[in-house]
């Protein structure tokens, strides 16, 4: 692999870009040609962008509760702060009301990243200064500790759905931050394997849905292929079995399962393999998805080409099912990594 860090770096952005349709989205677009001098130097650009960008859109809002008191009844009478108020001889009213507000959780999670990226030595000062100008207009939205965030909870609509991306690449830069025993300040670490992992997966399931729709690319569930006479309450107990990416043509089917990992190999008694269980685990999806359509079914690990001497790539017949093995080389220009990815889908669904 080229020892080019900035081709990597380049790469999460069109990984992200795909992954959240946000190609053609003209505030991002410079982005592919700048250098980066780390992940979060990278976010930075996109955070400061697309922070912008929202500011010309309008910050999302969403109804608050409010107290107040005042001249006039709004909302609704926030009856023991009236009562207090007529003891006290005064003549407000104590109310409770619903109010929009921009100092709302997705708001909140921009500023607090914005404001620890702003940290970072390795964030260019031109981006740094992006980011502050943004923040300009965040002065009445609080910034909260990063550990509090629940992403789980966090539910985009028609009207928030621009925040996608940013609310990703928030996540991205929060979730492997590190509290520093000297002065109790977050920093920024590399990021995971599990995040890569993600990001990897819907960017491949992205990439195909664009640039090869006949091939209809979607995660699917496949079915055990369960006897008849099978008993209810052990098949209860059966993991789903959920592909990262399925492609179909002409009636035959690609499942494939991107794995991004250190080490795309494992060793035993000085031997090396691929990794057992993600062999059984895409056989047992094939095998499984061919008992349930007439035409051919295949399967493919798509591993993340790591800086191992060894990398895992082949193709047989297993039990009758046709099980590849390959490796997707992502530090590289991209268009290369669009060549092998168009590749795969040539081989599997010639025309």
């Amino acid at each position: 692999m080229t020892n080019d860090k900035n081709i990597l770096i380049r790469n999460i952005y069109y990984m992200l870009a795909y992954a959240f349709k946000a190609l053609r989205q003209s505030h991002y677009e410079k982005i592919a040609a700048e250098d980066f001098d780390g992940a979060q130097d990278l976010f930075a650009a996109i955070l400061a962008r697309g922070m912008s960008h929202q500011l010309k859109q309008g910050l999302y809002r969403e109804y608050a509760a409010r107290r107040d008191v005042l001249p006039v009844l709004r909302g609704r009478p926030d009856l023991p702060g009236c009562i207090r108020e007529q003891i006290a001889r005064r003549q407000t009213l104590a109310c409770e009301y619903d109010e929009l507000s921009e100092d709302n959780a997705l708001n909140r999670i921009l500023k607090t990243t914005a404001l620890l990226l702003m940290r970072e030595k390795t964030v260019a000062l031109a981006r740094r200064q992006a980011l502050k100008r943004a923040l300009l207009y965040f002065g009445g939205v609080s910034a909260l500790d990063p550990a509090t965030i629940r992403w789980n909870t966090i539910r985009l609509t028609r009207a928030n759905q621009s925040y996608e991306m940013l609310l990703s690449v928030c996540r991205l830069a929060l979730e492997d931050m590190l509290q520093t025993t000297e002065d109790g300040r977050y920093r920024v670490a590399a990021l995971s394997d599990e995040q890569m992992e993600l990001l990897y997966q819907r960017f491949i399931l992205e990439y195909y849905r664009r640039h090869h729709p006949r091939l209809h690319a979607s995660p699917s569930q496949v079915k055990w292929a369960l006897d008849e006479d099978a008993d209810p309450a052990a098949v209860r107990f059966l993991p789903a079995m959920n592909t990262d990416i399925t492609l179909r043509s002409g009636g035959k089917t690609l499942i494939i399962d991107a794995k991004y990992y250190g080490h795309t190999m494992q060793t035993n008694f000085g031997r090396q393999s691929v990794h057992s269980g993600n062999l059984y685990q895409i056989f047992s999806y094939v095998k499984n998805q061919q008992a349930a359509q007439d035409g051919p079914v295949s399967g493919m690990l798509l591993y993340a080409r790591t800086q191992e001497a060894a990398q895992p790539g082949f193709r047989l017949a297993i039990a009758g099912s046709d099980i590849a093995v390959r490796t997707l080389d992502l530090n590289q220009p991209f268009a290369l990594i669009a060549q092998q990815l168009d590749a795969i889908a040539r081989e599997h669904f010639p025309e």
